[in-house]
């Protein structure tokens, strides 16, 4: 079975200040640092205002052209009027994976009554996952971890993967 050193991944930062210059972000590099960390080659970094087609625009270059293995979005989860990165990600999924979003909710709230108000999703978009996150470097952390140790698998099935999921050989 393949592992995390086998699969790329771009982070694409959400953040109207952050595209403009008037706030540095800190949840792009610090995933970009974990996912490395883990093995993931990531391919590409970018900053985007709170805009839909601008989500959209970079998410399916991402997939549709570079064939990234995973993209991961950080801000614009939450229930502020300009956040909407669910509502650009949702119709160019394929397929949702709602357990993915399940996960980093449930694992949230154990630190944080505000986790319910997250409302990231999660899918596949031809061969390649699609993991929204929340803004904040805590967050992101926080959820990332929660997901990281299935994402390689999550990959690997989504590519056609054969070996069964309780498989250990």
């Amino acid at each position: 079975m393949a592992t995390a050193t086998s699969y790329t991944c771009g982070i694409l930062t959400v953040s109207d200040k952050g595209s403009r210059g008037e706030r540095q972000d800190t949840s792009g590099p610090c995933l970009r640092e974990i996912l490395t960390r883990e093995g993931f080659t990531v391919a590409a970094c970018h900053i985007v205002p709170d805009q839909v087609e601008a989500i959209r625009e970079i998410m399916r270059r991402w997939v549709d052209e570079e064939g990234i293995d995973l993209v991961v979005s950080t801000g614009g989860t939450g229930v502020s009027p300009s956040d909407v990165t669910p509502e650009a990600t949702r119709p160019l999924l394929d397929r949702e994976i709602p357990g993915i979003g399940e996960a980093m909710r449930q694992a949230s709230l154990l630190k944080t009554p505000n986790a319910m108000l997250s409302r990231g999703i999660a899918g596949i978009r031809k061969a390649s996952l699609i993991i929204n996150l929340p803004g904040s470097e805590k967050a992101a952390r926080e959820n990332i971890a929660a997901v990281l140790p299935t994402l390689a698998h999550a990959i690997y099935k989504i590519k056609g993967g054969m070996k069964d999921c309780g498989s250990t050989s």
